[in-house]
């Protein structure tokens, strides 16, 4: 369970990496980074499979993401987390958040070593309304 200090730790980080971003509208990846957008969020879309995602270039890894990104937002299947968590370390990232649905206890647990917050099966968008409002 992630503490309530990590989870406003990172709710109070302002560039967020969407790793799994869908371009679809009505995916919860797209609906969550659309509504970060909202909130004054910079967005960094992370999908191989799309060079843009609202409006944002989008990025195929984080290895190749030309800026620092403070937190790193998984919406990916739990078994592909320790590469992206990999990934993030390796981009000096301070934090990892994986949505819910998805938690990799060993990943999560290299994460923290390497110096990162990180908070597993909760909702970015649903701590965010409820902490900060809007």
């Amino acid at each position: 369970m992630s503490s309530s200090k990590d989870i406003e730790t990172l709710l109070k980080m302002q560039v967020v990496a969407v790793v799994g971003c869908s371009p679809k509208a009505g995916r919860p990846s797209n609906r969550v980074a659309s509504y970060l957008m909202d909130a004054g969020y910079r967005i960094i879309p992370v999908n191989p499979g799309c060079e843009e995602i609202l409006g944002e270039r989008c990025y195929p890894d984080l290895t190749v993401v030309p800026d620092p990104v403070d937190v790193v937002l998984v919406f990916r299947r739990s078994e592909f987390v320790p590469e992206i968590a990999r990934q993030a370390a390796a981009k000096g990232s301070k934090g990892l958040w994986l949505q819910i649905g998805v938690s990799h206890p060993a990943a999560a647990e290299q994460a923290r070593k390497a110096g990162m917050i990180v908070v597993s099966d909760e909702c970015f968008m649903s701590q965010h309304l409820s902490r900060m409002g809007r």
